[in-house]
């Protein structure tokens, strides 16, 4: 390659500023991105077998049985009510005991005494499901029998035959227009019964369905939780959101008949099924919205919703894609047929770009502006008491949910997380007052829709955890480094990171040891170590990923302020308290990066959590470029970690494939892609925990993006740093980068062949594809090419 004059830009952010007001439209291809299906033989006899469809606020799982068809049915906002639970008792003199027994090497009863004061301990308060469709069909004779969900136009499609006549249900949900809508057809004619029912509360109704005057069938309801549990005790909770769910049915040919309870199709040859439902949560008068929407919905036919629908998933769906050259014959076999090969040790690379597009259809489906964040399942659930009671987990889980808009062209999908931990940083500046006398905003690592900022957990080692807020900060500078928005930076973004180092400047104490400043109590997500004694403990006296996280927050309110042309005594305090942090990376005498403050006995070695690496992923503070030794050291602290059984879930894989990216080794990456298929993979290809917990999903997603384009250095572009050598020959588009780029890249037998960026700001960045380097600078709207 030609090398052109260098323009590093250390100042990246700089020339954001300066072009701020230059605007670019995304491209958007017509074409439809390949590995888009997934297909299977026979109905869904588990739930983790339906395919999922969503617009954002409500969805459902499709099982597409042929004696009963299931719609089990999701609304993000189904939680029982916010108690007001108020903060722990904990006081700014608890907090100065517990640092004192951690002065005196007393950490066992540190971590007790912060538990004790600062948790509310165990917490039961769940998502929950709205409840269920149900479309009693009684067919019979099956044959021919085809389930699919086309992830390009977001529809799940069930076609058999059932007495030789052929019978095709189409289902999607529309966020334009706020509707679920099936469509029945059948040659032999539709003969059928319509229900709807939510599951008990411990035995207690919590929803009733009837026909209304209109012929809809309504189901009204109110989410409890009576099996809810506060402090560790009983905490029954006998309200909650209230919703209202309306079926509407229009049909050609036969009737349709009201009952009290159900709907009766009788002799029907099409009938299209419109779903809404609204909550308490989003409308003060949430019948009254359910009314305007059927009242709009019957000014449009099912043709025109439908292509506005698939018009308007498109539009961001279609924003990226990505080819594996794979065996085109296994596009005849079924999903999960080609799963189970894989789970046999079968490299399937059409499934791994198959994945990839999941990940980007899940955000699409369970994110979108107005509502609430993707939860730990998403949107998808099932259950009046789920797992980790489906909430937000801000130890990675939540942050994980996220990782692929940015990188996969999905920025806009980021608002509703943006508009949540708002929610959380004002009414964390009460508790980070009234728990710990400080300043600013403390965010803790779990939460609920009703955003309480308490610490939650019976033990130390998972709930009491001080780096979630400054994780959380990651994601607004992140957002703005890739969009170059100014007006973000300023209105949201600031505020924010502001808030958050505030607290973290009070939280701070001197480390009478080194004289250091570090955090105290700190504990490593969700790991514990043994203290010299013998104790099994978990709070210290600056964990690395504690240093790390406030670190990385000062670095970035510092860089804003700058930014913004912002001077004042918070800015000048944190100029002062950044050069006098305690290292966030520190190397033991087998040069792996310490996890805790020394270097004490692990007690999981091989512990799914890597929060010691925080700073090299998803952080940007070690790289190969600018920090070698400590690039080499964390490479081996994962190949520890690994070879002592790390990874055990999959998002725990997933944040591996992520690593091995940054660590441009793309045989590593695609190992831990082969073993996330194998070992936490369900037929419908949600990630399982086990069991189900989507962010799996979402940092597989991710870690593919990594693989093949990174922009972390500051003003480098890395292309395709870690390509796995079995991907000989493939292509990606609308890969996002930092600075505002877009980037397609074509490669044959491992070798870069064709390769454009779209920059949205004028630039200089340093190109760097293997040991070749190229100085290139870009103009705002001018598409750059290179060919070999």
């Amino acid at each position: 390659m030609s090398t052109l004059r260098m323009l590093r830009f250390s100042l990246l952010f700089i020339f954001l500023i300066t072009f701020s007001n230059c605007n670019l439209t995304d491209e958007v291809t017509n074409a439809a991105p390949k590995h888009s299906l997934l297909w299977y033989a026979q109905p869904a006899t588990e739930w983790e077998e339906a395919l999922p469809v969503g617009n954002g606020r409500m969805g459902a799982m499709a099982f597409g049985s042929t004696p009963t068809e299931r719609l089990q049915l999701n609304d993000d906002s189904m939680w029982p009510a916010d108690l007001a639970w108020g903060n722990p008792p904990g006081t700014p003199e608890d907090l100065k005991q517990i640092r004192q027994y951690l002065f005196a090497g007393e950490n066992a009863r540190a971590d007790a005494l912060f538990v004790d004061q600062f948790s509310r301990k165990r917490i039961l308060r769940s998502h929950q499901t709205m409840g269920d469709l149900f479309i009693e069909l009684g067919h019979k004779n099956i044959s021919d029998y085809q389930r699919s969900l086309d992830l390009d136009q977001a529809i799940a499609q069930v076609r058999y035959r059932t007495d030789g006549g052929l019978f095709e249900q189409t289902v999607f949900a529309s966020q334009p227009h706020d509707v679920i809508v099936v469509e029945l057809q059948s040659e032999n004619g539709i003969n059928a019964k319509l229900r709807m029912s939510r599951p008990e509360d411990e035995g207690y109704a919590t929803a009733s369905s009837r026909v209304n005057d209109q012929g809809w069938l309504v189901m009204d309801g109110e989410v409890t939780q009576l099996s809810g549990i506060f402090d560790s005790k009983p905490a029954p909770i006998r309200s909650g959101v209230k919703f209202q769910t309306c079926l509407k049915v229009d049909h050609e040919q036969g009737e349709v008949i009201r009952e009290e309870d159900y709907l009766e199709l009788k002799d029907v040859h099409r009938a299209v099924l419109y779903l809404v439902s609204n909550s308490s949560y989003y409308h003060e008068d949430y019948v009254a919205q359910n009314q305007r929407e059927l009242a709009a919905i019957e000014k449009k036919d099912y043709k025109s919703i439908k292509i506005e629908h698939i018009r308007d998933h498109q539009a961001l769906y279609r924003k990226a894609s990505l080819e594996l050259k794979s065996d085109p014959a296994l596009d005849s076999l079924p999903t999960d047929r080609r799963l189970e090969r894989m789970k046999e040790g079968v490299t399937d690379l059409g499934m791994e770009a198959l994945l990839f597009h999941y990940g980007r259809y899940l955000l699409i489906a369970s994110s979108r502006p107005g509502t609430n964040p993707a939860n730990l399942q998403g949107l998808w659930n099932q259950h009046i008491t789920a797992p980790w009671n489906a909430d937000y987990h801000l130890n990675i889980n939540l942050q994980m949910n996220y990782w692929p808009a940015n990188l996969t062209s999905l920025d806009v999908l980021n608002e509703p997380l943006f508009d949540y931990v708002d929610r959380l940083i004002e009414n964390g500046r009460t508790t980070a007052w009234e728990n710990f006398g400080c300043r600013g905003a403390f965010i803790p690592h779990a939460t609920d829709l009703w955003a309480p900022t308490f610490l939650r957990a019976p033990t130390a080692y998972w709930g009491c955890s001080m780096g979630a807020g400054g994780w959380m900060m990651q994601h607004y500078w992140e957002h703005f480094a890739f969009t170059g928005d100014t007006t973000f930076l300023r209105e949201r973004a600031y505020p924010a990171i502001r808030e958050v180092a505030q607290f973290y400047s009070d939280w701070l104490i001197v480390d009478p040891r080194d004289g250091t400043l570090i955090s105290a109590p700190s504990t490593s997500p969700e790991n514990q170590f043994i203290y010299p004694g013998g104790d099994t403990v978990a709070t210290c006296l600056g964990s690395a990923m504690d240093q790390q996280v406030i670190a990385e927050v000062f670095e970035h309110y510092l860089q804003a302020c700058a930014l913004l042309d912002v001077e004042n005594n918070l800015q000048r305090t944190i100029q002062e308290q950044r050069v006098k942090l305690r290292p966030g990376f520190v190397l033991g005498k087998d040069g792996r990066i310490l996890e805790w403050d020394r270097e004490y006995q692990e007690l999981e070695p091989g512990h799914r959590h890597i929060s010691h690496l925080y700073g090299f992923h998803p952080g940007t503070a070690i790289t190969q470029s600018a920090t070698p030794e400590m690039f080499a050291a964390a490479k081996q602290t994962l190949d520890y970690r690994l070879e002592n059984g790390g990874a055990g879930t999959g998002w725990s894989r997933a944040w591996l494939i992520n690593c091995s990216g940054r660590l441009q080794d793309g045989d590593m990456a695609q190992e831990h892609i082969q073993l996330l298929f194998e070992r936490s993979m369900y037929s419908n290809l949600f990630d399982g925990h086990p069991p189900f917990q989507i962010d799996g999903n979402f940092g597989y997603t991710a870690g593919i993006a990594e693989l093949l384009l990174q922009s972390h250095e500051g003003g480098i572009l890395r292309v395709l740093p870690a390509l796995p050598t079995i991907w000989e020959e493939g292509s990606v588009r609308g890969l996002g980068a930092r600075g505002g780029l877009r980037v397609d890249m074509i490669w044959e037998n491992n070798q870069l062949k064709k390769l454009k960026i779209l920059p949205k700001y004028d630039q200089a960045i340093q190109l760097i594809y293997g040991e070749e380097k190229e100085e290139v600078d870009l103009t705002a709207g001018t598409p750059f090419e290179w060919t070999i």
